[in-house]
Formats: structure tokens, sequence, C-alpha cells
């Protein structure tokens, strides 16, 4: 089931209640699991761009949608080869500042992913 996200502020998101203090990814069938950052940090030096490597973790066989809060600010953004990657999947790719983010999540039904980074 599809779990509900409640708010964001800088710092963390809250969904069905839960408060997480980091980046998040939900998948298909509604379980939140942390981002795991170090993949594009490594390559970039920066969490604020998604790699490849972590456009695989992120992607999930059978999603459609992926939804990308690009944080408070707007501040991340795909890679060349992440942007290749869920074309040649076939996933349609949503980015949106984190807080309207929620609302289009919240809102949308179907084969759906989202990463939601909660600073900048």
């Amino acid at each position: 089931m599809k779990p509900k996200i409640d708010h964001t502020k800088f710092g963390s998101i809250t969904i069905n209640g839960k408060v997480f203090d980091y980046d998040v990814i939900i998948r298909i069938n509604g379980e939140v699991k942390k981002r795991k950052k170090k993949l594009s940090k490594t390559i970039y030096g920066t969490s604020h761009k998604v790699s490849k490597d972590e456009a695989k973790h992120i992607f999930e066989k059978g999603a459609k949608w992926l939804i990308i809060g690009t944080g408070q600010y707007g501040a991340l953004e795909l890679s060349n080869e992440a942007v290749d990657y869920f074309k040649r999947k076939r996933c349609h790719v949503d980015l949106i500042p984190t807080d309207d983010a929620i609302g289009v999540w919240n809102k949308t039904e179907g084969a759906l992913i989202g990463m939601f980074h909660v600073t900048c």
C-alpha cells in the first residue's frame, strides 16, 4: 500500500506519521528505505547529483513513474547517465522541489516509486 507523505521541512520528511531525518526511497510496495547517497557522492563529490549507480538502486522492476523530491530548494539533479538509464527502463521521471513533490506523490496512483531529498 502506498504510504501518505504528511509533510516535510528542512532535514526531515514525515510519512504515515513517522519522521525520517534522512533522504528516503519509497518502493512500489510502500516500503520506505534510506537513500544510498554514497553511490553518487563517491563519483560527484556531492549527493545533489544522482549517478547511474544510484539510479540503478532507485529503480524497481515494474515502476512506470518516479517522483523525485529535489530538496527544499530544488538542488538535486540527475546526471546525464541517470537520465539515460531511466529512459531505457521506460520510467517517467518528475523532478520537483520536495515540498511540492509530496502533493504529487499523494495524488498519484499506479506503479510509482519515489525518492525524496530533505535538505537543500
